[in-house]
């Protein structure tokens, strides 16, 4: 199916992810339609050729206008908290498919719990957390599975060798922390659980040329949210290296900065993921460069997969249920290196 012109929303798209999500649907040949709550913002980075279409998120009519005539939306406006709601139900109206990239874990759980019925109902595409936090994770860990149905456990380790926030990651984390009133999160024994005891760190062997590095153990991110909904498993738990949770803690830690044309920064990164069962494990290994230029790939990967009927299921559902995990990821070379490890 030829997908060349058809239009697809970027609700966000003056933001640091949703610039790249312009830039790689141009780059397929889509026509991206720029969206979002800011005119004068969306106006600055307003492209020859590309509608612009401002829009807040109370005010359904601007959404119902920002979304007139495409084939699908990518919502990369945080907090999703605030966001996600909104440009779900405008979705719902126009008939189109809808994508994001949220990593707010409480976000992606309101959207499986709040949408998930009518989605369904309707034959509706709804993919969250279609972003480096939640739907990579979600990739490799079914990938990793393979012909298992189950798993008693699985690690998703996040090697990151630095972590410069954005603006909407800063905004994004404030919401998340407030919503659950300052506690740490985690899926164990089947569900979500807040508490309250301190952060720890242990030692990861990373595959090499990573090696062994020191993590944050349950830094929890919105793999917690995503695995578990299609994935038979008890405990799923995430680690971010200590470089990086240090960098999103400290409140002087400056913004990414580009490090070549495309804007893409000098960040590395690899993920692990570890899938646990009885005394065997299976393990997938990705590896890339800048946690929000890889987004772009993913969500929009994600889009022509629905728009060209390459799909497993409708409703709300992530990544690894909604496609051939395998497939997807090999689709994101050389963006995404994948490779197994013992």
């Amino acid at each position: 199916m030829d997908l060349s012109g058809s239009s697809v929303t970027v609700y966000g798209a003056y933001g640091h992810t949703g610039r790249f999500v312009t830039a790689a649907l141009l780059e397929r040949g889509l026509t991206p339609v720029l969206a979002g709550r800011d005119p004068a913002r969306l106006e600055a980075v307003a492209r020859a050729g590309l509608d612009t279409r401002p829009a807040a998120v109370d005010d359904p009519a601007a959404l119902d206008r920002a979304l007139a005539g495409a084939a699908a939306v990518i919502n990369t406006a945080g907090p999703f908290a605030a966001t996600a709601g909104p440009v779900i139900e405008a979705a719902l109206r126009a008939g189109i498919p809808y994508v994001d990239v949220a990593a707010e874990i409480e976000a992606n759980a309101d959207t499986f719990r709040r949408f998930g019925e009518r989605a369904g109902a309707a034959g509706a595409v709804m993919v969250p957390a279609m972003a480096f936090y939640g739907g990579l994770g979600d990739l490799l860990v079914t990938a990793a599975m393979g012909d298992w149905t189950r798993a008693d456990r699985v690690d998703i380790v996040y090697g990151l060798d630095s972590w410069h926030p954005t603006p909407g990651t800063r905004i994004a984390g404030d919401v998340s922390r407030q919503r659950r009133n300052g506690r740490r999160v985690r899926f164990t024994e089947g569900r979500l659980d807040y508490h309250d005891d301190a952060p720890r760190t242990e030692r990861w062997a990373f595959p090499p040329p990573a090696g062994a590095r020191e993590v944050v153990a349950e830094f929890s991110m919105a793999d917690i949210v995503t695995v578990p909904s299609h994935v038979d498993v008890r405990e799923v738990r995430t680690h971010m290296t200590v470089e990086a949770a240090r960098d999103l803690a400290a409140p002087d830690t400056p913004a990414p900065v580009a490090a070549d044309a495309s804007g893409r920064s000098a960040q590395s990164f690899v993920v692990d993921a570890v899938v646990h069962r009885g005394g065997q494990r299976r393990r997938l290994v990705a590896y890339g460069r800048d946690i929000y230029a890889v987004t772009a790939p993913l969500a929009v990967e994600a889009v022509t997969r629905i728009l060209t009927g390459r799909t497993r299921t409708t409703g709300v559902a992530s990544a690894g249920a909604m496609f051939d995990a395998a497939d997807f990821l090999a689709a994101l070379a050389p963006d995404i290196v994948v490779e197994p490890a013992g």
